[in-house]
C-alpha cells in the first residue's frame, strides 16, 4: 500500500517530467539536519498504554491505523486528525502522519509462549530530494506540505520501531493463518487499510467462510472496544492535558464575554462569538474539540445548535458550549449560559438557579464508589422536583412516578439528554465501552467527566408558562474523580447567577 493509491485520478496541473528538470529540482540543497529529537513525554506514557494492550491480547498481531486524509471539496482536504486510538497509543497528536499504521507485533519466546509485543510504526517518511514526490506530490510532498520525519527521527521521537509504509502489506500476513498468528484491527479507522487487511486474511485462510469472517469481525470489534475502555481512567499526563485544555477554554470564554457588545453591534452575533472562541482555540491549541454551540435566545433550546447564524440581542440568554483541543488532541467541554446585557430577567434567573441546583447535586454524586449513572440520577431528581413545583408535569404525577425509568420520565420533555459523559481525547470519550463498564460502571480515581444538566423550554411549547418559553439553560463543567470526591477543572469560570452577571458586566474579567 502506498499513498499514491489514494491520490485523485484527474490532475489538471502542468507538471514537467524531463530528466534535466528533475535533476535541477533535486540538486543544490543544503544538507538536512541529522540531529534526532528527544523522546517526547507523550510517547513515554503511550508506551505504558501499549503494554496494557499487549497484556490483553497476547500472541496476536494488532493493527491500529491513523486514518487518511478526507476530501472536503474536489482536491482540497480537511485538516487531518489521527484516529483517537492511534494517537493514544503512539503519542502523536495534531495533524501528524496521515495513512500511517501502528502494528503491535507479537514476540514469541523460545518455548513458544507469548512474550509481549514490539511496536512498529509504518508511515511515509521524508522523501529524497531527487524524487518526484519531493516537488510534485501536492498531498504529501515537502514542497507542498512541509517536511516530514525520517524513519530514524520518528523512532527517536516516539520510542518505537519504524518502517516504510510500503512494507506494511507484506508484513501484515506474515505467519498469519490457521495454526499461526491471528490479526485484529481497528476497522473503523481507515477504510483502505481495512480492505487490505481483510484481503490478506482471506489469502492466509483466516476468513475461509462466512462464519470465520463473522468471527474475525467480532474480534476486531472487541479490540476496538478494549482500546476505548482503556481510556476510562486517565493517567497523570492525560489529567495534565485536560487541565491545559480547560485553562485555555476559560481564557477563550473570557474573550467571548468581552466581545458580547461587539457581537450585538455587528449582527449575526452567534457567528462572531464562534469566531472569537475559535481564534483562541486555534492560537493556544489545535483548535476546537467539536463544533462550538453558540446559541442565543430560542436557539438555546436546540441541544446541538451549531449553525450559529442567529443574532444576539440585549435581554437574550446566550448558551455557549465549546472546548479547546490541545495539540495532544485532549479536549475540554464547558458550557456557560450568559445574559447578554449582564442581568438575568426573573424568569431566566428562575430557570438558571434550578439548573445550577441540579448541577450541584450531580457534582456531589461524582465520587469514587458511586456509579456513573448516579450523577444523572442526582441531577435529574432536582430537575424533576422543580418541574413538579412549577406545575409542569402531568396532573397527578408524583416525583417518584416521573423518575420511574419504565413508566415515567415526563421531565425528559425539558431535559432529554444525559447529565454526564466521559471526556478526554474524544469529546465523548470511551464511547465503545460496554454499558456495564460505562453507565453501570463504578467511578474511579482518574476518570474525567462532564456534569451538565439543563432545561430547555421551546417557544412553541404550550405546556410551559409564556414567560418561560424560549429559555434554554445549560451549565457544564469538567471534573476529575479524586480519592474522596471530584475536582472541578473548570471551577475558575463563574457559575452562580451573581458571579455570571458580574463577569458579563465586567467585560470578561473574572472576580477573585
Amino acid at each position: 500500500m502506498n499513498v499514491s493509491e489514494k491520490q485523485h485520478k484527474a490532475d489538471h496541473r502542468s507538471r514537467p517530467t524531463g530528466a534535466a528538470f528533475r535533476t535541477f529540482m533535486g540538486s543544490h540543497w543544503a544538507p538536512r539536519s541529522t540531529e534526532l529529537p528527544e523522546l517526547t513525554e507523550a510517547a513515554r506514557y503511550a508506551a505504558t498504554r501499549r503494554e496494557a494492550v499487549s497484556a490483553a491480547f497476547p500472541g496476536e498481531r494488532l493493527v491500529v491505523p491513523a486514518g487518511g486524509l478526507k476530501i472536503r471539496s474536489n482536491d482540497t482536504d480537511y485538516v487531518f486528525r489521527p484516529h483517537s486510538a492511534f494517537a493514544h497509543l503512539t503519542g502523536l497528536g495534531v495533524d501528524r502522519e496521515p495513512d500511517s499504521v501502528l502494528v503491535l507485533e507479537p514476540v514469541i519466546a523460545a518455548d513458544g509462549t507469548p512474550a509481549g509485543h514490539e511496536a512498529v510504526l509504518y508511515f511515509l517518511p521524508l522523501a529524497d530530494r531527487d524524487s518526484e514526490e519531493f516537488f510534485a506530490d501536492s498531498r504529501v510532498g515537502e514542497f507542498w506540505v512541509g517536511s516530514r520525519p525520517t524513519l530514524s527521527s520518528a523512532a527517536a521521537e516516539l520510542g518505537l520501531a519504524t518502517r516504510h509504509l510500503d512494507q506494511f502489506a507484506d508484513a501484515i500476513g506474515k505467519d498469519a493463518g490457521p495454526g499461526g498468528l491471528s490479526v485484529r484491527m481497528v476497522r473503523e479507522a481507515d477504510r483502505e487499510v481495512t480492505m487490505l487487511v481483510d484481503q490478506v486474511r482471506g489469502q492466509v485462510g483466516l476468513t475461509q467462510d462466512e462464519q470465520a469472517t463473522t468471527a474475525v469481525q467480532l474480534a476486531d470489534e472487541a479490540f476496538s472496544r478494549a482500546l476505548s475502555t482503556l481510556r476510562l481512567v486517565k493517567d497523570d499526563w492525560e489529567v495534565r492535558q485536560m487541565e491545559e485544555a480547560v485553562a485555555a477554554t476559560a481564557t477563550a470564554f473570557d474573550a467571548v464575554v468581552e466581545q458580547l457588545p461587539e457581537a450585538v453591534r455587528r449582527g449575526r452575533g452567534e457567528r462572531w462569538v464562534e469566531g472569537v472562541f475559535g481564534l483562541h482555540a486555534r492560537h493556544t491549541g489545535n483548535g476546537v474539540g467539536y463544533d462550538s454551540i453558540c446559541a442565543a435566545g430560542e436557539h438555546a433550546t436546540t441541544l446541538h445548535w451549531n449553525r450559529n447564524t442567529g443574532e444576539l440581542s440585549r435581554g437574550d440568554l446566550l448558551l455557549v458550549d465549546a472546548g479547546v483541543e490541545t495539540d495532544s488532541l485532549f479536549t475540554a467541554d464547558v458550557t456557560r449560559t450568559l445574559p447578554v446585557d449582564g442581568t438575568f430577567t426573573p424568569a431566566q434567573r428562575q430557570v438558571y438557579d434550578a439548573v445550577l441546583a441540579a448541577q450541584e447535586a450531580g457534582l456531589a454524586a461524582a465520587r469514587p464508589g458511586n456509579r456513573f449513572k448516579d450523577i444523572h440520577a442526582a441531577a435529574i431528581k432536582v430537575i424533576a422536583e422543580h418541574l413538579l413545583a412549577w406545575g409542569l408535569l402531568p396532573d397527578g404525577v408524583t416525583l417518584e412516578q416521573t423518575l420511574d425509568a419504565e413508566e415515567g420520565q415526563f421531565h425528559r420533555r425539558w431535559m432529554v439528554h444525559g447529565t454526564s459523559h466521559h471526556l478526554g481525547i474524544d469529546v465523548h470519550d470511551c464511547a465503545l465501552a460496554l454499558r456495564e463498564d460505562y453507565v453501570e460502571g463504578e467511578l474511579r480515581e482518574g476518570m474525567v467527566l462532564t456534569v451538565e444538566p439543563g432545561l430547555y423550554f421551546k417557544s412553541d411549547d404550550l405546556l410551559v408558562p409564556e414567560e418561560l418559553r424560549g429559555i434554554g439553560v445549560r451549565i457544564e463543567d469538567d471534573v476529575v474523580i479524586t480519592a474522596d470526591g471530584c475536582r472541578n477543572l473548570s471551577q475558575m469560570l463563574p457559575r452562580t447567577a451573581e458571579e455570571v452577571e458580574s463577569w458579563v458586566r465586567s467585560g470578561g474579567v473574572r472576580q477573585s
